[in-house]
């Protein structure tokens, strides 16, 4: 796991060696291990690194990492389980290595396959490979958007790295801010993807990659579709949908314990969680974390499934004054702003004391099993908001008001806004300004981006809604929260619920009626009969947030966030 830079100068200029270092050095925290910059002859490209050393910790898995050939040059985030597999095959093809690391598996994979290597991962990954024989940039990011990369394009320099504040340290990005991005905050509670809350910065977009030449940047490909993955879904009729969803879970969680240091978990006492834990725990010794707080703690319960676990547990005790000693450095590595992620740094922080570089997490449960409300709520609104009578049953089905729901409710990208909205667009002129909020709606187009989504469509109400929850919601918000908050702590998430494979494996089953019962029937009866639960720090009584109009306190916690960006 790692932070990367890259800067190609593709006319000709020059790259600055300062600026290199400088958006390199801004991201330590995400590798303390090692780290490096390489500028080539001509001065036109230049690749950084701050390593995580987790596969292959030694000195051969420094970055920027060359293949053995001395043309090709990569700079990497991520990891790659299926990487033995892939060596092993590239070496019966009589391909050579220096190390032991998967970095070095994806040189030599281009160098077989080209840009098609990307269909062949299973991991996340976010990385720029140089290669010296066609003057070329390969840029790519994984199915799903685990691991973040941005770019600053401005018509001579394409500029990358993990994070938008590591480009802005460079000096030679603009600060200001893009109203697009501010405007898709208030209304979701985090920056829908390409934007960023910075207006020349882009994200490269989940499951699509890119080529940089003397010409510039190339059109976007796109390797990997959610959407497709359930229009595509085998039909075929399941004998116990149940039983292919254990055996692949499990396969799964196999592929993420693959690492060369140990491999903590995440414990809640959820469902998701609680089942990571079991499978971890019958492939080797597991140290397991759960936050406690002293007005609500989920913590007795995982600690007595820790026990009967036989794991190393840790219960991390946080209170209010820890919350706010911590306030500042929590805004200053959000890499934008979200609503969320202050309960991923407090159970990160707890890994990182006990030693531990790594662990699993039980995101993705819920966007995989149909776990969350919007699953009955977004197509019940869609078929309500039809009838002629919508307006008066709409107070049953939304906080908003009757005739949003009758005008946004008819579609499915307008059903989502309404059920995962925190501000409406007719709130933000009093928020943005008029002239910012205006063109911010205009320029984010909201409802076209969530509708474009669902093309191809997925064809169920549950392929459409999980659709719409992994590109939307998880991508957005609780993947790039987990992210920024663990690698502030130097220590990498990794998701086995969120996997490519195991999703194209599992959507017959889940569109068959498969869910967390197929899961939950190994759990004990005090687990496994427990309402919905998860890591969640009491932000709204401890700062004391006021309410913000109808709506909860957390739309003022939106507010306070913004303060530190603006």
């Amino acid at each position: 796991m790692c932070g990367i830079t890259a800067i190609f100068d593709y006319r000709g200029c020059g790259v600055r060696r300062e600026e290199l270092e400088a958006i390199t050095a801004r991201m330590i925290p995400r590798g303390p291990d090692a780290g490096g910059t390489w500028v080539s002859a001509d001065g036109r490209v230049g690749l950084g690194s701050r390593r995580l050393a987790i596969i292959d910790p030694t000195p051969e898995g420094t970055q920027p990492m060359w293949d053995v050939a001395g043309e090709l040059a990569i700079v990497f985030n991520g990891e790659i389980y299926n990487h033995r597999e892939l060596r092993a095959s590239l070496e019966r093809g009589g391909a050579r290595f220096h190390s032991k690391t998967d970095t070095e598996v994806l040189l030599e994979l281009y160098r077989r396959d080209g840009t098609r290597m990307v269909e062949l991962l299973r991991g996340m990954f976010a990385f720029a490979l140089w290669d010296t024989r066609t003057s070329r940039l390969f840029i790519a990011r994984d199915p799903y958007g685990i691991k973040p990369l941005y770019y600053a394009d401005d018509g001579t320099t394409i500029r990358l790295a993990s994070e938008v504040k590591a480009l802005l340290a460079g000096g030679a990005v603009s600060d200001a801010i893009d109203p697009a991005a501010a405007a898709g905050f208030f209304l979701t509670g985090s920056v829908p993807e390409p934007f960023t809350i910075r207006r020349d910065v882009r994200a490269v977009e989940a499951g699509t990659y890119f080529l940089v030449d003397e010409h510039g940047r190339g059109e976007a490909r796109r390797h990997y579709s959610i959407a497709a993955v359930f229009h595509d879904a085998d039909d075929r009729t399941l004998v116990d949908p149940s039983v292919l969803i254990r055996e692949r879970l499990e396969e799964s969680v196999v592929h993420h314990l693959v690492s060369d240091v140990p491999v903590g978990l995440f414990l809640s006492a959820g469902i998701d969680s609680s089942v990571l834990a079991q499978i971890a725990v019958r492939q080797g010794p597991l140290h397991t974390f759960t936050l406690s707080f002293p007005e609500l703690s989920e913590a007795p319960l995982a600690e007595r499934f820790a026990r009967e676990l036989g794991t190393t547990h840790t219960t991390r005790l946080v209170t209010r004054e820890e919350l706010f000693a911590d306030l500042p450095a929590i805004f200053e590595r959000m890499d934008q702003p979200s609503i969320d992620g202050v309960n991923t740094w407090f159970i990160s922080k707890a890994v990182h004391e006990a030693g531990l570089k790594v662990a699993l997490s039980g995101v993705g449960g819920d966007e995989l099993f149909g776990g969350y409300p919007s699953f009955r709520n977004v197509p019940r609104m869609v078929s309500l908001a039809s009838i002629p009578l919508a307006a008066r049953i709409a107070p049953l089905l939304s906080r908003h008001p009757k005739a949003r729901l009758a005008s946004l409710g008819r579609t499915w990208s307008g059903a989502y806004l309404l059920q995962r909205g925190l501000f409406l667009p007719d709130e933000l002129p009093a928020i943005l300004g008029a002239d910012a909020a205006r063109e911010g709606i205009d320029r984010l187009a909201l409802l076209a981006a969530i509708e474009a989504e669902l093309q191809p469509d997925p064809g169920t109400p549950f392929g459409r809604v999980a659709t719409l929850e992994a590109t939307r919601y998880m991508r957005n918000q609780l993947l790039r929260d987990a992210d920024w908050a663990s690698m502030a702590h130097s220590v990498e998430v990794r998701t086995p619920l969120v996997d490519a494979y195991l999703l194209r494996e599992l959507a017959p089953a889940v569109l068959q009626g498969g869910d967390k019962s197929a899961l939950a029937s190994t759990l004990p009866d005090y687990l496994r009969h427990r309402a919905k639960t998860g890591f969640f720090v009491p932000m709204r009584e401890w700062l004391d947030l006021p309410p913000d109009g109808t709506s909860t306190r957390m739309r003022s916690w939106a507010r306070h966030v913004w303060e530190s960006f603006a």
